[in-house]
């Protein structure tokens, strides 16, 4: 077992190599995820701004009668 992690003397470089190769997958699925839930926010306050901009403003007489 201890050969195979040694990889005959390349084993440092090759498991260093696979976890930073992971560690950016990592990041880059999360940095994703992120960026795709700060979009979705953006487009509902914009969603939301635009309807009440549209609707018209109701008045205190109006809302009284």
């Amino acid at each position: 077992m201890r050969e195979f992690f040694a990889m005959s003397g390349y084993g440092l470089y090759v498991w260093s190599s696979l976890l930073l190769t992971f560690t950016i997958i990592g990041l880059n699925v999360y940095l994703a995820r992120r960026a795709l839930r700060d979009a979705r926010q953006m487009a509902q306050r914009r969603l939301a701004a635009n309807d009440s901009e549209s609707r018209p403003a109701v008045t205190k007489q109006e809302a009284t009668s």
